[in-house]
């Protein structure tokens, strides 16, 4: 799919993600899954960590354009914050279906400030 085919972002109430985006998520796990029935939960996690670094780096360079070193450090450190946000959000969503222990959260600041900002809202907490 190409970035014309995806719903114009002004369509897309905020703090909302475009529903392509979980259906191209679905799509790559069922992949994923597929592959780890043959190859390993291990190998394929790597596999997939390699992929998304080697992909992203691409994503990256060709939106950069001449700045790539300019923005180097800014843009790692954005992706590693990212990543450690969604596996911290993963972590805790998991855990919590599963009935399993995950340990203390990194986000149970962050998820009290936006269930304070939800109560001046007259919305239910998160």
């Amino acid at each position: 799919m190409t970035d014309e085919n995806q719903q114009p972002a002004s369509e897309i109430p905020q703090g909302q993600l475009d529903p392509q985006f979980f259906t191209v998520v679905n799509e790559y796990l069922e992949l994923t899954n597929k592959h780890a029935k043959e190859h390993g939960l291990k190998r394929i996690s790597m596999a997939s960590m390699y992929a998304a670094a080697r992909f992203n780096a691409h994503a990256y360079m060709a939106a950069a354009g001449a700045d790539v070193a300019k923005d180097r450090q800014p843009f790692l450190d954005y992706m590693t914050k990212l990543y450690r946000q969604m596996l911290n959000e993963h972590l805790d969503g998991l855990g919590h279906e599963r009935g399993v222990d995950t340990g203390p959260s990194e986000l149970k600041a962050e998820i009290e400030r936006l269930n304070a900002q939800r109560e001046e809202q007259g919305l239910p907490r998160l």
